[in-house]
């Protein structure tokens, strides 16, 4: 394979106690993006899937399609968002709970910590409302959590670097003392039989990831890509004097409220060749995205996208890789099934599998 493509994968897709009680019974996911609306001309709500369905991610059945799937089309794992609040409190874990149990699919598989309070949306209700909040509550909670995801870190599956499994911590910043937890968790790794843990934060380009005993960055997408992202002229003008997003500040002065981005500026925004390629950051490249299902008029979406220009995007990120040894060229993928925010690789009725054979084509020229 040319690159080391890692599809980031959301386990929401099954009902839960804790979602019934906020959403109402029975939520998923699929709820948000089967009332999604078209909200400006041309904009393609709700997106549907097609040979998968509206799945439950309970069904092993389903689990082994998507695994088929992505190893079909090179995408070389998941890179499932892990939820743990801290005291032992965890979400949406029951999808590879099942993996580890059943060994089933036999396909690798890393985990990014969610790191993050849930509540209101910020571009809905705020944070008026606090649903679970993301607690570090002691040192004792750090080795709980280690402890907790050691089975699957010596699964067989779980993917490493240099025989260490990777681990993504999607806020830094919000850990009190990320060099502390790290140095924790690289001390019970090696008590364990691990050589350590390969720790990537989550993060923007300049973030200084290693002073926080971090091995590698990730790019956070597609935030770094918007702020990348070449406007004409007079908004960027603008964008100088106000310090503000300007498509941003622009919705407010003519109306629209969803934020608006094409694809082929977001393709050329991920060509990094401006940037000082010193230590190890990874891309993320990214197939779509529109958030509306969940955040209505305030969100922002990538407009025009297509598999061709997606496999430009691929292209881009593999150039700011390709001289790394073959086991460092990791690309992750926002997203496999993030159906919620317009951001997967799953077919849909639009485009069918045009997502994934892109992946195909970029792995095989």
């Amino acid at each position: 394979m040319k690159a080391r493509l890692i599809a980031f994968y959301l386990p929401q897709f099954h009902p839960t106690p804790e979602n019934d009680e906020w959403w109402g019974k029975g939520f998923t996911e699929w709820t948000n993006v089967t009332r999604a609306k078209p909200l400006f001309k041309n904009h393609k709500q709700p997106k549907l899937p097609s040979e998968l369905g509206f799945y439950d991610l309970r069904v092993p059945e389903i689990r082994e399609a998507q695994a088929q799937l992505a190893k079909e089309y090179g995408i070389e794992g998941f890179c499932y968002w892990h939820y743990w609040f801290g005291n032992g409190k965890k979400l949406l874990d029951y999808p590879i709970n099942e993996i580890l149990k059943s060994q089933k699919p036999t396909f690798p598989f890393c985990f990014a910590w969610a790191n993050q309070t849930w509540g209101g949306l910020p571009y809905g209700d705020g944070f008026d409302r606090i649903l679970i909040e993301q607690t570090y509550p002691s040192m004792k909670d750090y080795e709980d959590h280690f402890y907790n995801l050691l089975p699957f870190f010596k699964d067989p599956r779980y993917i490493t670097l240099d025989n260490m499994p990777i681990f993504q911590i999607n806020t830094p910043l919000g850990m009190p003392n990320s060099n502390e937890f790290i140095k924790i968790w690289q001390n019970l790794a090696i008590k364990n039989g691990l050589p350590g843990i390969f720790f990537i934060a989550h993060g923007l380009p300049g973030f200084e990831y290693e002073k926080y005993g971090y091995n590698a960055l990730s790019f956070v997408t597609p935030l770094h890509l918007f702020q990348r992202y070449k406007h004409v002229p007079f908004i960027d003008l603008i964008n100088k004097i106000t310090k503000r997003y300007p498509q941003r500040l622009m919705n407010r002065i003519f109306g629209r409220k969803p934020t608006l981005y094409k694809y082929n500026k977001i393709v050329e925004a991920s060509n990094y060749s401006d940037l000082k390629n010193e230590g190890f950051l990874i891309p993320v490249a990214i197939p779509n995205w529109d958030h509306t299902p969940r955040s209505k008029n305030q969100g922002n979406v990538i407009i025009e996208s297509t598999p061709d220009l997606f496999l430009g995007n691929l292209n881009n990120c593999f150039n700011f890789i390709e001289n790394r040894r073959s086991s460092e060229r990791f690309i992750f993928i926002k997203s496999w099934n993030e159906w919620a925010e317009g951001n997967y690789l799953e077919p849909d009725i639009e485009f069918g599998r045009g997502y994934l054979e892109a992946i195909k084509k970029f792995q095989n020229v």
